[in-house]
C-alpha cells in the first residue's frame, strides 16, 4: 500500500508548500496553509476523463491579421439588470462566478433566469434535490420546458452528461460541493476548486458553453476558496444585500467583455427577483 502524500495550499493565493509555514512564500499571507491529501495523476487517470476526447486537428499557432471574428453574439436575457452587468449579455465561451453570502438569493436568481428563457439549461445542484428545486421554481412561477436539473457532485460525471446533453446555458450550484475523483482531498477544499474551476474553463471554451458557477463567500466578505480562481473564470458578479431589507444589489468585479462600473437592483419578493429599472425608488421610499 502506496504511503499517503500531504501537501499544504495557501488559501489566499492558492501556491502549493511542502510544509507547513506560518507565512506563505508567494503573497506573504500569514496562516493561510492548509494540509492536503494528494495524488498525482497517472495517465489512466488522464484517460478516464470521459469528457474528453483526443483532437483529430493538431492546434498550430495563428496570425493575428488571419484570425477571424465569427458572427457569434451575446445571449440575453429577460432580465435586462443582468444584461446590463453582463455587457449587454452573456458571452458563448465564457465562465460566469456569481458569489453572495448563504440565502442572499443566488441561487433564486439563477434559477429565475432558467425559467425565464426557452432556451436549454442544464442547472446541476450539489446542494439541494430536485424536489427542493421544483418547489422554488412554483414560487418563482416560470416554465421552461428545456430546463434540465442534475443532482451530482463528480465533475467528471457532470461535463460527461452535459456534452451528451450540449445546453445552452450550464449552471453549477455550487463550486464548492464539487470533487475531482483525481484528487484525494475533500470537496471544497484549495486543490479541489482549483482542479474542478479548471476543467469547467477547459469545457466552457472547448464547446463555447457558457457557465455559470455560485461561489460561496467567507466572514470577511470575500470569495471562498483560492484568489486563483477569480482569476480563472471571465467575470465576477457580487450578489449583496441585507438580509432585513427586500433589496439586493448584483456588482461586477471583473469583466473580461465589459465594464466593471454598472450595478442591477433587484427586489426580493416572495415570487422571486423584482428588477428595479429606476433606482430612485429606493431613495424616495
Amino acid at each position: 500500500m502506496s504511503k499517503i502524500r500531504t501537501a499544504y495550499f495557501c488559501k489566499s493565493c492558492g501556491s502549493r508548500h511542502s510544509k507547513w509555514e506560518g507565512r506563505c512564500n508567494s503573497c506573504s499571507e500569514w496562516n493561510t496553509l492548509e494540509e492536503e491529501v494528494i495524488q498525482k495523476e497517472t495517465k489512466s487517470d488522464v484517460k478516464s476523463k470521459s469528457w474528453k476526447e483526443p483532437s483529430k486537428t493538431e492546434n498550430k499557432p495563428k496570425r493575428l491579421a488571419e484570425v477571424v471574428i465569427g458572427e457569434t453574439q451575446r445571449i440575453k436575457f429577460t432580465d435586462n439588470e443582468l444584461n446590463r452587468v453582463l455587457g449587454g449579455g452573456i458571452v458563448p465561451g465564457s465562465l460566469v462566478l456569481l458569489g453572495g453570502q448563504p440565502g442572499i438569493g443566488k441561487s433564486t436568481l439563477l434559477l429565475q433566469i432558467c425559467l425565464s428563457i426557452k432556451s436549454s439549461i442544464l442547472y446541476v445542484s450539489g446542494e439541494e434535490s430536485k424536489e427542493q428545486i421544483k418547489m422554488r421554481a412554483n414560487r418563482i412561477q416560470g416554465q421552461n420546458d428545456n430546463c434540465l436539473i442534475y443532482n451530482e457532485t463528480n465533475i467528471d460525471t457532470i461535463l460527461k452528461q452535459a456534452k451528451q446533453i450540449v445546453p445552452s446555458i450550464l449552471i453549477i450550484d455550487s463550486i464548492q460541493t464539487l470533487y475531482s475523483p483525481h484528487i484525494e482531498s475533500t470537496a471544497g477544499t484549495v486543490s479541489q476548486v482549483r482542479e474542478c474551476t479548471s476543467e469547467l474553463q477547459k469545457f466552457a471554451k472547448s464547446l463555447n458553453i457558457p457557465i455559470f458557477i455560485i461561489g460561496h463567500i467567507t466572514k470577511e466578505g470575500s470569495l471562498a476558496g483560492p484568489k486563483l480562481l477569480e482569476h480563472i473564470v471571465d467575470v465576477v458578479l457580487h450578489f449583496e444585500g441585507d438580509k432585513l431589507y427586500a433589496y439586493r444589489i448584483l456588482r461586477t468585479i471583473k469583466n473580461r467583455f465589459g465594464s466593471t462600473d454598472e450595478i442591477g437592483i433587484y427586489e426580493m419578493q416572495s415570487d422571486g427577483m423584482r428588477e428595479v429599472e429606476n433606482p430612485s425608488e429606493l431613495l424616495l421610499s
